[in-house]
């Protein structure tokens, strides 16, 4: 799975009259920080739109004052702190089923008054669960707790939520070792949602998502991005998203 891999790929997409629809989603975010000054400037090379999921319990109001200057810079709720309250032994997750669903749902909303303190009116009512994962009981009280929409990883299933969902599915990041994914896998990612859309094996409506973490990032992680970002921005059979464009009717029914 190399680059020119993703360029066929895009180029079986324009054989068939297609265009390939990308998003982009970075997570972590609290504080204004020498990477998140790099972050924006990558946002700025390639004019991608961007939602940036912030952690309520750690945002600092500066970070609003910056991002405020970035039109196409769109932040979100990413949980509430970021802590794991699985038991020794499971994965790790925020919102997961060891806590009952009434309690991390109240927690949610401190979060969200939290954004509404710092962000006004301009975040997203869209919840990015901390390590993507999320108890049904969670997801299904989001649209009444006022979420627009929801964005976790791997391809989408119909019908599991009240609200819309877009995920992520390019992980550039290996978490067992906290560095960089590598060219070959994290195009693979790529390569595998876009051919299942074409062919009919994914939701062919959901757009391919890059999941950074520009906090964790080593320089290779760093050059990945920006090649994914250019090569996408700059086939004629590929096209990048706006963010508010994809929660924007879930978000007016809200």
């Amino acid at each position: 799975m190399s680059w020119s891999g993703l360029i066929r790929e895009l180029d079986a997409w324009a054989a068939d009259g297609h265009i390939a629809e990308f998003w982009w989603r970075d997570d972590d975010a609290a504080d204004t920080t020498c990477a998140l000054e790099r972050l924006i400037a990558l946002h700025g090379r390639h004019r991608v739109p961007l939602l940036l999921a912030v952690i309520p319990a750690r945002a600092q109001e500066r970070l609003a004052d910056r991002l405020c200057m970035e039109a196409d810079i769109v932040v979100c709720q990413h949980g509430w702190a970021h802590l794991n309250h699985s038991p020794p032994g499971r994965a790790k997750a925020e919102l997961g089923p060891d806590r009952p669903a009434p309690y991390v749902l109240g927690e949610l909303a401190r979060g969200a008054l939290t954004l509404d303190r710092i962000f006004g009116d301009g975040w997203l009512r869209v919840l990015v669960p901390p390590h993507n994962r999320i108890a049904p009981g969670v997801a299904a009280g989001l649209r009444a707790a006022g979420y627009a929409g929801l964005s976790t990883d791997k391809p989408r299933r119909t019908g599991l939520t009240s609200v819309a969902q877009v995920n992520a599915h390019i992980d550039i990041m290996n978490w067992g070792t906290r560095a960089f994914l590598g060219d070959e896998p994290a195009l693979e990612l790529a390569i595998r949602h876009l051919r299942g859309k074409r062919t009919g094996d994914a939701d062919p409506g959901e757009p391919t998502g890059l999941l950074t973490h520009h906090l964790a990032h080593d320089e290779a992680a760093w050059g990945f991005a920006d090649r994914f970002l250019g090569a996408v921005a700059t086939h004629r059979a590929a096209r990048w998203c706006g963010v508010r464009d994809l929660f924007a009717p879930a978000e007016e029914a809200a």
